[in-house]
C-alpha cells in the first residue's frame, strides 16, 4: 500500500462555530483515533490537540483533534486507490488510515474526516479494491463478466495490505459466480461475508440462443 503524506495542525478551539470558521478558511476538522490504550488515570502530559477518551473498564485512549487543508486531501479522497497516511503534526509523524469522510448534504463539500492510527503490531480492517484478470471461460462461451463488488474488506497489519486484490477469472464458467469464500490471499483475513458475490459471468441473450440451438440439434 502506498503512503500519502499529509501535514496537519493541532486543533484546540472546538465546537460548531470554530469548525465553521475553519471551513471558511479552506480547512477541514479532523480527528485521529486509535491511539495506545492505557489504565486510567492518565499520568502523562497531553500535547496540543490531544484529549483523553475513557473507553471501558477504567481504561482510556488519547484522540487528537487536528485540521488539514482542503486542497491537500483531494488526491487522497477522490481516488479509487487506498493509502497509508503519514500525518505530520506536533513535530511528530503518525501512520493512519482514513476511516470516514462526512460531506455536506447539499453542497457536497467535506465537513469532517476521521483517521485511525495504525502500527505494525495491530491488525486493521480496510476495504481493498478488486481487480479482475484473465479471460473467463464463460465469456468465451458468449457470457458477460460483471464485477458486483468493487472492494472486499480484509484484516491484516497495514504494512501487509496490498493496493489491489487481484483475482484470476480464467476458470469462471457461464452462469457461474465467484464468492468471497472462494478467495484466499496469503497473510490476509477476509472480513466480508463469505457468501457475498464478487463477480459473475451472466448469460446473455445471444448465449441463451446458442444454448437453445445446440440443445435442439442434439
Amino acid at each position: 500500500m502506498k503512503t500519502y503524506k499529509l501535514a496537519a495542525e493541532p486543533r484546540t478551539d472546538l465546537g460548531k462555530k470554530a469548525a465553521k470558521t475553519l471551513r471558511s478558511e479552506g480547512k477541514i476538522p479532523v480527528v485521529l483515533n486509535g491511539g495506545e490504550v492505557f489504565e486510567m488515570p492518565f499520568k502523562g502530559t497531553l500535547k496540543p490537540g490531544e484529549k483523553i477518551v475513557e473507553i471501558e473498564n477504567g481504561r482510556g485512549m488519547i484522540t487528537t483533534d487536528l485540521t488539514v487543508a482542503n486542497d491537500d486531501v483531494r488526491k487522497l479522497i477522490f481516488t479509487p486507490d487506498i493509502y497509508a497516511v503519514e500525518l505530520d503534526f506536533n513535530g511528530d509523524k503518525k501512520m493512519a488510515v482514513l476511516r470516514e469522510v462526512q460531506y455536506h448534504p447539499v453542497k457536497d463539500n467535506i465537513l469532517h474526516m476521521d483517521f485511525l492510527e495504525v502500527s505494525d503490531k495491530k491488525p486493521v480492517v480496510m476495504a481493498v479494491p478488486v481487480k479482475l484478470e484473465g479471460h473467463a471461460e464463460g465469456v468465451k462461451a458468449g457470457g458477460k463478466l460483471s464485477l458486483t463488488m468493487k472492494k472486499v474488506k480484509v484484516k491484516a497489519l497495514y504494512t501487509e495490505i496490498p493496493e489491489r486484490l487481484v483475482i484470476n477469472v480464467d476458470h469462471l464458467g457461464l452462469g457461474k459466480t465467484l464468492q468471497v469464500g472462494d478467495l484466499h490471499f496469503e497473510g490476509l483475513e477476509l472480513v466480508t461475508p463469505k457468501e457475498a458475490v464478487v463477480c459473475a459471468v451472466q448469460l446473455t441473450r445471444a448465449a441463451r440462443g446458442a444454448a437453445a440451438a445446440a440443445a435442439a440439434e442434439a
